[in-house]
C-alpha cells in the first residue's frame, strides 16, 4: 500500500472547520454533537499531516494552533502558496466556497473537501466543478450522510427492492434554512433512492427567523412537493419555527423506512420491524470521507460520489425559490433563464 503522507490544510477555523467550540457557542451548537469536523477527521488519519489552517479571526487561529500545533495564516492565499497542500478543507461560509475552491484547484491541490451547500449560486457551483475537472482535482462536498454506514445500508436495501417499489417520501425539519439544513435532507433522499429531483412546487416560509450565522444570511424554510426522476413524490415540511424533529420517511410497496438522526427503523407491511441504532461518532462520517479521499489519492479506489450530486441538490433548493416566486407553480429541472442565477443566501 502507498505509504505516502498527504499534507492537509483547512480554510475556515470555526465550528465545523476547526472544531472550535467558541464559534459553536455563538451559533448555539456543540462540536460534540457533530458527525465529525474537518480538524478531527484530518488530524486523526495516520496518512495525513495537518500542517496549516487559515482564518481571518485571530482568536480562532490561536485556538487552532493550540489544538493542532499547525501553522496558521490570516490569508488563505498565502497558506496555499507557502504550504502547497495535497488536501484542503474549505470550511468557510458558502458565499466564499467558489473562489477558494477554484483557487485551490488551480494551485495544484489534489483533493478539496468543501462544506455544504456547495455554493449559493448555481453558476458558481458549476465553475467549481469545471475548475476541478480541468485540474484533475477531486471535489468532495460534505453531505455527511453519504458516508454514514446506516445510510449506505439503507441505500443498498432500497436498491435491492426490500421495501418494494418506492412510492413516496416525506422530509421534515424545524429550523428553516432550506439551503443550510435542507441540503442535507434533500441530498440524503437523492442518495438513498438513486434519483434526482425533476420538478418542485413549493412555498418559502418568510417568518424571518434570524439566521444564527449572521444578518447577512437569509435562508428560509419551505413547504412543498418534489417530483423525483421516476415519478415518485416527496413532501417537504420545513418551517422556520416548529416542534417536529428532523425526520426522513421513504415509503414503498412492502414497507416504510423512518430515519431520525442517523438511526433507521424499518416497518414492513407484513408486520415485522427492524431498528438500526446510530452507530456513534468513532469513526465519524467525516472520518470515513477522509479515508476514502486518501484511497482516491493513493489510486486504490475511485471516489464513490460525484460533485455533480451536490449541484443537483443546490438546483432543487433553488427551484423552491423559483416556485415561490411563481406562486407555487411547478418548476422543472434543469433550471433555465433567470432561475439559474437566483441565489440562496445560506451561510
Amino acid at each position: 500500500m502507498n505509504g505516502q503522507r498527504y499534507r492537509a490544510a483547512i480554510v475556515g477555523l470555526g465550528y465545523i472547520g476547526g472544531a472550535d467550540q467558541v464559534s459553536g457557542d455563538a451559533l448555539g451548537q456543540f462540536v460534540k454533537d457533530l458527525d465529525g469536523t474537518h480538524f478531527e477527521a484530518l488530524s486523526k488519519n495516520p496518512r495525513i499531516a495537518l500542517v496549516a489552517g487559515s482564518s481571518r479571526d485571530e482568536g480562532r487561529r490561536q485556538r487552532f494552533a493550540a489544538r493542532s500545533q499547525a501553522r496558521t495564516y490570516a490569508d488563505w492565499r498565502a497558506m496555499l502558496a507557502e504550504e502547497k497542500p495535497d488536501i484542503v478543507s474549505v470550511a468557510t461560509y458558502a458565499p466564499q466556497h467558489a473562489e477558494i475552491t477554484i483557487a485551490c484547484a488551480q494551485s495544484g491541490v489534489r483533493a478539496i473537501f468543501c462544506e455544504k451547500p456547495v455554493a449559493t449560486r448555481l453558476p458558481d457551483a458549476e465553475r467549481m466543478v469545471q475548475a476541478c475537472q480541468a485540474a484533475g482535482a477531486l471535489l468532495i462536498v460534505n453531505h455527511q450522510r453519504r458516508f454514514h454506514p446506516n445510510f449506505r445500508r439503507l441505500r443498498d436495501l432500497l436498491a435491492a427492492g426490500d421495501l418494494g417499489e418506492v412510492t413516496s417520501g416525506f422530509l421534515q425539519w424545524t429550523t428553516g434554512r432550506l439551503g443550510g439544513v435542507g441540503t442535507h435532507v434533500i441530498d440524503a433522499l437523492c442518495m438513498l433512492t438513486g434519483q434526482k429531483v425533476s420538478a418542485v412546487s413549493g412555498t418559502l416560509d418568510w417568518s424571518d427567523r434570524p439566521d444564527c450565522r449572521g444578518p447577512q444570511f437569509h435562508d428560509p424554510g419551505a413547504w412543498g412537493v418534489m417530483q423525483m426522476g421516476d415519478g415518485m413524490r416527496a413532501f417537504v415540511n420545513a418551517p422556520d419555527y416548529g416542534s417536529i424533529p428532523l425526520q426522513l420517511l421513504i415509503i414503498g410497496s412492502k414497507g416504510r423506512a423512518t430515519v431520525m438522526g442517523n438511526a433507521v427503523t424499518l416497518d414492513f407491511w407484513d408486520g415485522h420491524r427492524e431498528h438500526w441504532p446510530n452507530v456513534g461518532r468513532d469513526p465519524s462520517s467525516m472520518d470515513q470521507a477522509v479515508e476514502e479521499i486518501v484511497a482516491w489519492l493513493d489510486g486504490r479506489a475511485p471516489f464513490p460520489y460525484a460533485a455533480q450530486d451536490a449541484l443537483d441538490t443546490l438546483e432543487a433548493i433553488l427551484a423552491f425559490h423559483a416556485s415561490h416566486a411563481a406562486n407555487g407553480a411547478w418548476i422543472t429541472l434543469p433550471l433555465t433563464g433567470a432561475d439559474r442565477t437566483m441565489e440562496v443566501q445560506s451561510g
